[in-house]
């Protein structure tokens, strides 16, 4: 049987990573049953998974099932023998669904989703079950609605959770650079490489001004 079918996951829980926009969760657990019907048996993605790796390509990383909407990219993909299918993923913050995407996931308000088709089944339990026991994995979405209570977000780090992200990612400094400002004050990056005669031009013309203003102030009125 070879149909078609997405499913949902659930939680979010916030925590610091490793890198602006990243984020880890188990996107399929094992021996729950999801809103299908559907439980997934320890070792149903490790043939996807192989191909995947043999094929150089991944999963899509999508918002709500919508190829139009690729937000970011897969880091890492993996069966965790006592949880399931265990994800680490890159949001790209440049693209604005991902940046929506980022602060709905800090406020615990998406989950994730499989797009798959199944590739081996068993019965379940009981009728209307079955247990899946190899697929192929299209994408994993980030999705509003959820369904199995076993799949969750692990952890979401913040867009610049400290202040080396800051410096970095928004005022562009290097390692050096950052301690230099913190030692010396923004005077101190005047000899940095990027735009610093721009800066030390504009340092001097301001220098100029002063000291023709103090000469005014000397000589007073006339």
């Amino acid at each position: 049987m070879n149909d078609r079918r997405l499913s949902p996951a659930f939680e979010i829980k916030r925590a610091a990573i490793d890198e602006a926009g990243t984020f880890e969760g188990i996107a399929s657990a094992y021996g729950g049953v999801d809103s299908y019907g559907d439980s997934i048996a320890v070792g149903c993605y490790s043939a996807t998974l192989a191909q995947h790796k043999q094929n150089g390509t991944r999963p899509a990383l999508l918002f709500s099932h919508d190829p139009a909407e690729v937000i970011g990219v897969w880091l890492d993909m993996r069966e965790d023998g006592a949880l399931g299918l265990r994800v680490k993923g890159k949001l790209t913050l440049a693209v604005d669904r991902a940046r929506e995407a980022h602060a709905l996931m800090m406020d615990g308000a998406l989950g994730l989703s499989i797009g798959y088709s199944v590739d081996d089944s068993a019965p379940g339990a009981k009728p209307g079950q079955r247990i899946l026991k190899a697929v192929t994995l299209y994408e994993v979405s980030l999705v509003a609605m959820a369904a199995d209570s076993n799949a969750r977000i692990l952890g979401v780090k913040e867009a610049f959770p400290t202040i080396r992200d800051f410096e970095e990612h928004a005022l562009h400094l290097s390692a050096r650079e950052a301690k230099k400002l913190a030692s010396g004050g923004y005077a101190s990056l005047m000899g940095r490489d990027d735009r610093s005669e721009e800066l030390a031009e504009l340092a001097r013309g301001i220098a100029m001004r002063a000291e023709e203003l103090k000469s005014l102030l000397r000589k007073g009125p006339r």
